[in-house]
């Protein structure tokens, strides 16, 4: 707003109402007493848009957004840590809780039990770095007997602390719909505030008056484990009869579960520029449909249902470097769109090329 407000025209503005009598060429003492004080009100300008910026939902920064947010009840999701799946041989022996590991650069520690060698760790660095390493850890101390301990499975993933601007649109969200009393965006944000949660679906009366189904996915938008199924449903109705223990009003019976995973099959014909072929470009073709398929699963909270396009498919192969054309390119052996169903979520299949 007053960045056209600038030292030449506050010191200009101050000089023209001199009068013309006095000497007020550059070096005069006039022109020499006013110029520090145009240059501290030029900067007093400047304060003043760095306010109006703060002072507003849509441009303030992020510390200042959080301070607007606190007023809507709203605070950054923060980060959290990779709780997996490791196995132990041999299995009988006992890994005490506690118990700390490395692999790589990150360091785990033993924080259940849940079967004779089989463990949930947790890795002590929060973040999204967590849900990348899997294999062999190493016993930062010495435990008698044990030979091997393995990273097998990510059962929660950990989440870096929420983004500027997605605390910016979930601010701007609660102005469209309140959430309140368990209303389906009272279920939404509260269960995807959950470690481990990045989309819910939710469908009311799903089984008889009083009951919520709520269909979760896990913060990398893939389907969710059985252990944050389990920690989800128990955060929001643990005993299931419409008590009320949980975050679920009186009267609510939740039930939590995950998407179906569908394989997206595909086979296509590639024309490739000289030096380039499917064995070159392979590993470039699979992250570029696997992120097309990321997006589509971004989006299925808010979609009754899901279309893996042909069109887009062709489009991001043919943004590869070396790629000339696609052709005849089929999902799961049909020359036509796939289409989900609201309660389905695609994920890459097999790719061939022929």
């Amino acid at each position: 707003m007053y960045e056209n407000v600038t030292y030449e025209d506050i010191l200009q503005r101050m000089l023209d109402r001199v009068p013309n009598i006095i000497d007020k060429r550059e070096g005069s003492i006039i022109y020499d007493a006013l110029a520090p004080a145009a240059i501290e009100l030029q900067l007093m300008y400047i304060e003043f848009d760095v306010i109006l910026k703060e002072t507003f939902g849509d441009t303030a920064s992020r510390e200042y957004l959080i301070r607007r947010a606190a007023e809507r009840g709203i605070k950054p999701y923060e980060a959290s840590c990779t709780i997996l799946r490791a196995i132990s041989t041999p299995a009988n022996i006992s890994i005490p809780i506690g118990a700390r590991f490395s692999l790589d650069d990150l360091n785990y520690v033993t924080i259940e039990k849940l079967a004779d060698g089989e463990y949930k760790v947790q890795c002590e660095t929060a973040g999204k770095i967590g849900n990348k390493y899997f294999g062999t850890l190493i016993p930062i101390e010495y435990i008698a007997g044990l030979e091997t301990i393995e990273i097998t499975e990510l059962l929660i993933p950990g989440e870096d602390e929420e983004e500027t601007e997605a605390l910016r649109t979930r601010y701007f969200e609660t102005f469209k719909t309140n959430a309140y009393g368990g209303n389906q965006k009272d279920y939404i944000q509260k269960t995807n505030a959950i470690n481990g949660v990045g989309a819910t679906k939710v469908t009311p009366i799903w089984n008889g008056g009083g009951t919520v189904l709520l269909t979760i996915l896990n913060s990398e938008f893939n389907k969710a484990s059985d252990t944050l199924i389990a920690s989800v449903q128990n955060e929001i109705d643990p005993t299931s009869d419409g008590s009320g223990v949980g975050i679920a009003p009186i009267g609510h019976i939740v039930t939590v579960n995950t998407a179906e995973e569908v394989p997206v099959n595909i086979s296509t014909s590639i024309t490739f520029k000289d030096g380039y072929s499917f064995v070159t470009l392979q590993s470039e073709i699979i992250a570029a449909i696997e992120s097309y398929l990321l997006e589509i699963r971004k989006g299925w909270a808010n979609e009754s249902e899901s279309i893996v396009r042909i069109s887009l498919i062709d489009a991001k192969i043919l943004n590869l470097e070396g790629v000339v054309d696609v052709s005849n390119t089929e999902i799961n052996g049909f020359s036509v769109n796939l289409t989900l169903n609201g309660y389905e979520i695609p994920i890459l299949g097999e790719i061939s090329n022929g």
